[in-house]
């Protein structure tokens, strides 16, 4: 009969260990694991913001959004490339508020004031003669990809000024004060499926485009034709292609992602 031995040899104490570490890994997982499913309950049952969003996850976006306005700065330039670099068929991404009825030809820009019952209409070669800017930059799609393209237009600015749009006193916007400024722009689709809303510091930003080409050749109906927003600052989300109406605001104007738990400011 053999003895019990009463010192353990090295193997047997290398075999308890990893049994002993074995149930502890298992039972710390499993409580991590019941815990992360009580936390995602719990998060389930909190308020919810008017888009569905959690309260907390809309607070913290809200949050962001102040952050991103105090740094926001004219002279913070988006990096650009040279024409070599730009995509020569670039991606279509996105055709909400792309209805295929829509009519071309006939297309004017309209653009609202407050306090003014009739739209200003304004047809796109008029826009065209006014100067022209292009610009080479790399398209950010906040669903994580990005493509360097080439668009062509008017600066926003460019556009406000020479219509003597953008201010409540109607005095053309390099003669005003920025609290003369409507605070807010929106910008919708001609059937209003899809729109955006921007402050106007970004409207005035340098590189935010009224575009009507795409490598100096007119838009298609595909990317946005016959006029679009380009605002590389941001992501895609901001740059609503085929621009119905535009128009002015005291508050922020409904915005097509936000309602649906993006931040409003979009900023990169």
């Amino acid at each position: 009969m053999a003895e019990n031995n009463p010192f353990p040899t090295e193997k047997e104490v290398t075999e308890q260990k990893i049994k002993r570490r074995t149930f502890l890994a298992f039972t710390v997982f499993t409580v991590a694991g019941l815990g992360s499913i009580g936390i995602w309950k719990a998060f389930r049952t909190l308020p919810k913001s008017k888009n569905g969003l959690a309260a907390p996850s809309r607070q913290v976006l809200a949050f962001n959004e102040k952050v991103n306005t105090i740094l926001f700065s004219d002279q913070h330039l988006a990096p650009t490339y040279p024409i070599e670099a730009a995509a020569r068929k670039p991606r279509v991404n996105g055709r909400v508020g792309l209805s295929k009825n829509f009519d071309s030809v006939n297309w004017q820009l309209q653009v609202n004031e407050p306090g003014k019952s009739q739209s200003l209409s304004i047809p796109l070669d008029d826009i065209k003669r006014l100067p022209k800017t292009e610009l080479i930059f790399d398209f950010k799609c906040i669903e994580g990809w990005n493509q360097i393209v080439h668009y062509g237009g008017v600066k926003f600015s460019d556009f406000l000024q020479a219509y003597q749009l953008g201010t409540q006193s109607g005095k053309p916007l390099l003669a005003a004060q920025p609290k003369d400024w409507y605070p807010y722009v929106g910008l919708e689709t001609p059937d209003r499926g899809y729109y955006v809303g921007l402050d106007m510091p970004s409207v005035l930003h340098p590189q935010t485009l009224l575009c009507y080409e795409m490598n100096r050749e007119d838009l298609s109906l595909k990317h946005g034709a016959p006029l679009r927003l380009i605002i590389p600052t941001k992501y895609g989300v901001k740059s609503l292609k085929r621009i119905g109406t535009l128009f002015f605001s005291l508050t922020q104007p409904r915005d097509y992602w936000h309602e649906r738990g993006y931040i409003y400011d979009s900023s990169l």
